[in-house]
C-alpha cells in the first residue's frame, strides 16, 4: 500500500504516520528524516540541502524529489510506503506519478488529516515552542491552505479525509478504518 499523509501543521501527521506505517507494515517516510540523514551524512544532496536549510529557505524542489526518489528505491520500500511531507504542491505531486508510473507503481491512498484551525492555534501554541508564536502559526495555516487546495485537487479520487481531533489512539482508530484496514 502506497500512502501519503497530508494535513497542516499540528495535525499531529508525525504521530500518526509513524503509528500507520507500523499497523500497515511500510516504511514511514519522512522528508524531514531524510533531509537530516542526507544532511548528516554529507552526502552530495545533503550538502546542497544544508545550503538552502542554512540560508532559511526551503530546499528545491530538485533537491527534494532526488532524496525522495532515492529513499523510494530503497527495497524496504518496495512493496509500499507511507509518505509523509511531500508532496506539497501539485507539481511534486505529478512529479511523484511520473516516478511511479516508471516503477509500475502509484499512490494509493491521500489521508487527509482535518483539524480545525483553531484547535491547530491552541496545539501549536501550547507546545510552547520559539517560532510558534500566534502570527507565526496564522502565516503557516494561511500557506497551507492556499498550497494544499490544488494537491488535494490533483488526488480528487483518492483522498480520505480523516477526524483528526481526539486522542492518538481515536484518530488512528479512525484513520486505520478509513484506509479499510
Amino acid at each position: 500500500m502506497r500512502v501519503l499523509i497530508v494535513g497542516p501543521q499540528g495535525a499531529g501527521k508525525g504521530t500518526q504516520a509513524m503509528l500507520l506505517a507500523q499497523n500497515l507494515k511500510v516504511p514511514h517516510v519522512s522528508t524531514g528524516d531524510i533531509f537530516r540523514a542526507n544532511v548528516g551524512a554529507g552526502t552530495d544532496l545533503g550538502v546542497l540541502a544544508k545550503r538552502y536549510m542554512d540560508a532559511g529557505e526551503l530546499v528545491s524542489d530538485e533537491v527534494t524529489s532526488a532524496m525522495v526518489a532515492a529513499r523510494l528505491a530503497e527495497p524496504d520500500a518496495e512493496p509500499g510506503f507511507l509518505l509523509d511531507g511531500f508532496p506539497r504542491t501539485a507539481p511534486q505531486a505529478r512529479w511523484l506519478e511520473g516516478l511511479l508510473a516508471e516503477r509500475g507503481q502509484k499512490v494509493d491512498s491521500v489521508l487527509l488529516l482535518e483539524v480545525p484551525d483553531h484547535v491547530l492555534m491552541a496545539r501549536m501554541l501550547a507546545r510552547g515552542r520559539a517560532d510558534d508564536t500566534a502570527e507565526a502559526i496564522t502565516r503557516r495555516l494561511e500557506l497551507y491552505h492556499t498550497e494544499t487546495k490544488p494537491l488535494l485537487d490533483f488526488y480528487a479520487n483518492l483522498v480520505v479525509p480523516v477526524d483528526g481531533v481526539g486522542t492518538v489512539d481515536e484518530v488512528q482508530r479512525r484513520a486505520l478504518s478509513a484506509l479499510n484496514r
